[in-house]
């Protein structure tokens, strides 16, 4: 066999090495699937073998679980346009795995799982078939069904097997929400029977075959019984019916994999184990052939593995390193940035125009120090080593040196160019700056530069710490070697990075801006804040649009809107909104969240509520919401965002889907649930795409108006990953 190695000592237990080779990660490739027939056929039919062990040959995991690239191309989702012979072709091939893992538990003989590193997924349920399982006490461990996150569901018996060791209640939100375990949690829900030393986990596993072993799984016994009952037991019913309305609650219907996981779970427990697996495959394939599912798994797992490898980045450029960066403004996002860099091991230098406030800049990073100490993520050692790692100064005399400079003051480009000037000065000719401008053009800061080659966008997304995006926007005159080396950098601190091309907002807080702007739309033709905010969040989105607004601070739209006036002149266009705007932030001094008044209240103690004099400044004309309402309150808010991101496309300013759609769901929270708002056109397709727009640009305005590209492909039949994809690409 290619992936497993099989070795029977003198007591007659197999030690089963699982393998893949050329790989740093054990997946369950095709391959793999078919090789653990034979494993369980070989510890089945010989005789000289009592028992078995399954561990890993790899020092990173056990088994990451299935392969989510031959998953997402096979055919297991093709069930649904083919006809009954092809859902029956798909159910076997979906059921494929179950049935191996089936074999596994019941092959008569005792298996035990010596779990040495992370098993996620199918990894896991691979140790959940064995009898016994046993793992190693290292709290980096992992172990966790993630399946709802790229918006599948356990399909190799996790959903029947985790209730039945942990009953319903206790499983849900590991198996929902894909929430995982370290080994002390896992052996306190009875999910693994030991914690041991790394170095003892193989021995311990034998010592269970050898002296204790029992090669039937606790549900084939007679005397089973669901821990906390079934779903027509008082507890367990009270489950089914909270978690039923805690789901809709949660997800507003968004997410198929969820409700179809419930529906596994509820069916499975009340009937025997070969039932309750094919039960689980048939909703396992069922989810698997819903757009929200081909989406999430394409934009969350592929594309996101494949741009966070840097697949963007020119391979005709020497890789590099940023040992040293200087950060241009100490504010929250100056803060942030030095924070992250720091956390990679980067001499960073942390400039602002008062110590004071340079200080401040690195106390920030202090307060996240202290917070990792405080709950042992981190010793007081290695946080006191990256805190030295931040030269908070006003002198630009540090500059020197730094492989790289981020720019991080206002939005103002007179204040950005006397910066950049400033920094230049101390520049080495190989250095690199980068703006990290959410809206302004690079093109037109670049003039302040006396290199705008070595000129770049570095935008980054608010908080620095916790947001995964960096957004890497290209001057006319930005170099492929600046480029390059700034895709190096993100990496380098363990952030995704995506490429655009420049234009006013460039991708991210363009699309974004439509999000907000047409919630401030709805606001002026007269729909209840209530009701704009209720069904924004139902769309998928992180929060309504007003409260949005709030939170990115009303102050600094107003702002950007002035200087984007200034710069258009007359070719700008004010919107309906925009003296309600006006009033709440010139007059009325309401900013958002910072400063605890925008559209919401914000006390000290309690949550917001909206801010009550809104009705004085747009008056409610529609104060309840039919279905007929809702859907197009919902329509609106994702395809105002669509149509612009096509715009993008048709602009040159982003040229692949990837990027558009993992882009959108990091940077912005574009929901999830669509894959991206690319996803989203390509699954709805663009004729029907077009059509809706159409229908919303005569009812709204211009705003909706498809681009002549989506048009074309509408004509045309065609999809943006078909045609800007990367097959399509290298054909080209």
């Amino acid at each position: 066999m290619e992936n497993f190695k099989i070795e029977v000592d003198s007591d007659g237990v197999a030690l089963v090495t699982f393998d893949v080779p050329g790989r740093s990660m054990n997946t369950l490739t095709a391959s793999v699937i078919k090789e653990i027939g034979e494993v369980v056929e070989t510890i089945k039919s010989d005789a000289a073998i009592k028992g078995a062990v399954i561990t890993s040959g790899k020092t990173t995991g056990f088994c990451a679980g299935a392969d989510l690239g031959e998953l997402g191309g096979g055919g297991l989702a093709g069930g649904s346009a083919g006809g009954e012979a092809a859902l029956k072709a798909a159910f076997d091939a979906g059921f494929a795995l179950n049935k191996a893992f089936r074999a596994l538990e019941t092959c008569g003989k005792p298996v035990a799982a010596a779990i040495n590193g992370l098993a996620m997924g199918g990894g896991l349920e691979i140790c959940l078939a064995c009898h016994y399982r046993v793992v190693a006490d290292n709290p980096k461990i992992q172990l966790a069904l993630p399946e709802a996150k790229v918006g599948l569901l356990p399909g190799a018996g996790g959903t029947q097997r985790l209730p039945r060791l942990m009953g319903v209640m206790a499983a849900a939100p590991y198996l929902l929400e894909g929430k995982s375990m370290k080994p002390a949690e896992a052996l306190a829900n009875k999910v693994v029977h030991e914690v041991v030393p790394a170095d003892q986990v193989v021995e311990a596993a034998k010592t269970w075959v050898k002296t204790k072993g029992d090669p039937v799984a606790p549900w084939d016994k007679k005397d089973f019984k669901l821990p906390g009952g079934g779903p027509y037991t008082p507890t367990g019913s009270q489950v089914f019916v909270m978690g039923n309305a805690m789901l809709r609650k949660q997800t507003y219907g968004n997410y198929p994999a969820q409700l179809n996981i419930l529906k596994a779970v509820y069916e499975g427990t009340q009937v025997p184990f070969d039932a309750a697996i094919r039960i689980e495959t048939r909703y396992f394939i069922k989810t698997m052939m819903t757009p929200q599912a081909k989406g999430m798994i394409r934009t969350l797992f592929l594309s996101l593995q494949e741009l966070g490898k840097g697949s963007g980045r020119p391979a005709n450029v020497p890789p590099s390193e940023a040992k040293k960066v200087a950060v241009l403004g100490a504010g929250m996002m100056g803060a942030g940035i030095a924070y992250v860099q720091a956390m990679a091991g980067i001499e960073t230098v942390l400039i602002d125009q008062s110590q004071e406030a340079a200080e401040k800049g690195k106390a920030y990073a202090e307060s996240l120090l202290k917070k990792a100490v405080s709950r042992g993520k981190m010793t007081q050692d290695k946080a006191d080593a990256v805190l030295a790692l931040i030269t908070p100064t006003t002198d630009y005399d540090h500059v020197k040196g730094s492989d790289l400079v981020i720019e991080a003051v206002f939005e103002n480009r007179e204040i950005k160019a006397e910066v950049t000037k400033k920094a230049e000065a101390q520049l080495a000719e190989t250095a690199i700056f980068g703006s990290n401008t959410s809206t302004l053009p690079i093109t037109g800061l670049a003039k302040a530069s006396v290199r705008p080659k070595n000129f770049i966008g570095i935008h980054f997304f608010s908080p620095v710490d916790k947001m995964g995006l960096v957004e890497i926007i290209m001057g006319e005159e930005t170099s492929q070697e600046a480029l390059a080396k700034s895709i190096d950098y993100v990496l380098k601190i363990k952030k995704t990075p995506i490429v655009v091309n420049d234009s006013r907002g460039f991708y991210t807080s363009r699309c974004f801006g439509t999000f907000v702007q047409e919630g401030l739309e709805m606001l002026a033709d007269g729909i209840a804040p209530a009701i704009i905010d209720n069904v924004g969040r139902a769309t998928g989105m992180p929060r309504g649009p007003l409260e949005m607004n709030d939170d990115v601070a009303l102050d600094l739209g107003y702002k950007v809107t002035q200087q984007t006036k200034k710069d258009l002149g007359d070719k700008f266009e004010d919107r309906p909104f925009a003296p309600i705007i006006e009033k709440m932030v010139v007059e009325l001094q309401r900013f958002g969240r910072k400063n605890g008044k925008g559209f919401y209240d914000y006390p000290e103690n309690g949550p917001k509520t909206l801010w009550k004099g809104l009705s004085d400044l747009a008056p409610v004309k529609i104060a309840d919401a039919d279905q007929a309402l809702i859907q197009e309150i919902r329509t609106r808010l994702l395809y105002r965002q669509a149509v612009e991101a096509a715009r993008c496309f048709e602009e040159g300013v982003i040229t692949d889907p990837r990027e558009a759609d993992v882009g959108a769901i990091l940077g912005w929270g574009f929901a999830p649930w669509t894959g991206g708002p690319i996803s989203l056109i390509d699954s709805v397709g663009a004729k029907a795409f077009v059509e809706t727009c159409d229908g919303l640009a005569q009812k709204y305005g211009k705003r909706f108006a498809p681009p002549a590209l989506l048009r074309e492909m509408a004509e045309k039949g065609e999809t943006f990953y078909g045609r800007f994809g990367g097959k399509a690409k290298a054909a080209a």
